[in-house]
């Protein structure tokens, strides 16, 4: 995922099983009145048809044939899955299980399953079919879809896609949909407003890539923006869903511009990723601005067969904001990443510690947003294992350069702030003149 950052200077550039402590229910529990409330706080949103989850959890019958592998499961804490290190921060949608509900499970596993009777089942939740959002007011497909070849690289892939709109919108709820999640490495949209010159020139409506492009500024253009995000969707990531006073803004006749990142996995076949929106019934107090501290071209590779490997980036904000969440990226050595806050005494409070997982890339929303003052500095420190106890290691012994494909590194610690609803990304990056 390439970083895009402001030029602006000194501005923000296997586990263990283990049975849950807590004493089982003393009359066994039952799928409908017990064990189906569980699944469908903490496991539908992927264990259903055309989710990213390899099987339904909806029905008994579907439950029943996975019981062994689910008490497992969540007894060893890998699902749901969940990276944040509990010694640092509250979050909002941590689907963590209780130990209580482990023991439920545990306990219904334990007894044969039995299904107990239909009628103690809560109402099913709502899903709004094919999305995790609200119904979307508005969906954005890429006009043409994406061949992607069997094997090989595939340079970073751009789509166009014009909005029309003749107003502003303030997107309450986003979601990015790949048709073809398997070849999807990473995507990002990003907000082109009407007085962009970002890519002007190049076609739209239409896939392309930089090196396709003619005009030796463009093909620059398209590995750098100040542009706002509107959404980015890793493996395992979340949609977007802001409360009621706060929103995104795509003002009027802006275009969406859609970043693909695409791997290969010796099937050719395409993709034609959309995007779905719900906007704000209302203007909203506060607009969610998203950014990010990035090391993205450092010139020192990560030395072969190496544990631990630091690199740490920091930036200062220069307006009051809200922190709202974290989304870290690195690719298969990262191992660890964190948010830091750096007192004016250098001290520093870790806002969240994550044992990353490349193919689980989740945001954290923080339970409770923190207002944060101008002059702030935020540290993002990320480590990597470069060595052959890293399972997902490519290859140990060479060295690892920092670059866009799977096999390359890279570092960027993606955050959501919340400010004014008056004020854009270019002037939140402006210092006060006094």
């Amino acid at each position: 995922m390439r970083s895009f950052v402001f030029a602006i200077p000194a501005i923000l550039i296997g586990i263990a099983i283990s049975r849950s402590s807590v004493d089982p229910p003393s009359t066994p529990p039952t799928f409908y009145r017990n064990v189906l409330p569980i699944l469908q706080q903490h496991c539908q949103r992927c264990h259903r048809t055309g989710e990213i989850a390899p099987m339904p959890l909806v029905t008994y019958d579907q439950v029943k044939s996975w019981t062994r592998l689910m008490n497992q499961d969540v007894h060893s804490r890998r699902m749901p899955p969940w990276f944040a290190d509990p010694c640092c921060g509250h979050f909002a949608n941590d689907p963590s299980l209780t130990e209580e509900q482990v023991a439920t499970i545990g306990a219904w596993v334990d007894a044969k399953a039995p299904a107990g009777d239909p009628h103690d089942a809560p109402p099913p939740p709502h899903w709004a079919e094919g999305w995790n959002i609200a119904e979307p007011d508005q969906v954005l497909p890429m006009p043409k879809p994406v061949a992607i070849p069997a094997s090989g690289d595939v340079e970073y892939t751009y789509e166009i896609v014009p909005t029309n709109f003749n107003q502003d919108k303030w997107v309450q709820m986003s979601e990015i949909r790949p048709s073809n999640r398997q070849y999807v490495h990473h995507a990002v949209v990003y907000i082109r407003p009407p007085d962009s010159q970002w890519l002007r020139g190049a076609p739209l409506n239409t896939p392309f890539t930089a090196s396709s492009l003619n005009d030796p500024a463009l093909r620059h253009q398209a590995h750098e923006t100040t542009s706002d995000l509107l959404l980015v969707y890793a493996p395992g990531s979340s949609p977007d869903q802001w409360p009621d006073d706060m929103a995104k803004l795509i003002p009027a006749h802006s275009d969406l511009v859609f970043q693909m990142h695409y791997t290969t996995n010796g099937l050719a076949g395409e993709d034609q990723t959309s995007v779905g929106l719900v906007f704000s019934k209302h203007a909203p107090k506060e607009r969610v601005l998203t950014l990010q501290l990035a090391n993205d071209h450092d010139p020192i590779p990560i030395p072969p067969n190496t544990d631990n490997y630091r690199v740490e980036v920091h930036g200062t904000l220069p307006h009051d904001a809200t922190l709202l969440s974290f989304f870290p990226h690195m690719h298969l050595r990262g191992k660890r990443f964190e948010y830091n806050l750096v007192h004016p005494d250098h001290t520093t409070e870790t806002l969240l510690r994550v044992n990353y997982d490349f193919y689980w890339q989740l945001s954290y929303r923080l339970a409770q947003p923190l207002p944060v003052k101008a002059g702030t500095v935020l540290q993002a420190v990320a480590w990597y294992d470069n060595s052959s106890n890293n399972a997902h290691n490519p290859d140990p012994d060479s060295p690892v350069t920092w670059g866009d494909q799977t096999y390359n590194e890279m570092m960027v610690g993606f955050f959501d702030v919340a400010v004014p609803a008056g004020m854009d990304k270019q002037h939140f990056f402006l210092h006060d003149k006094h």
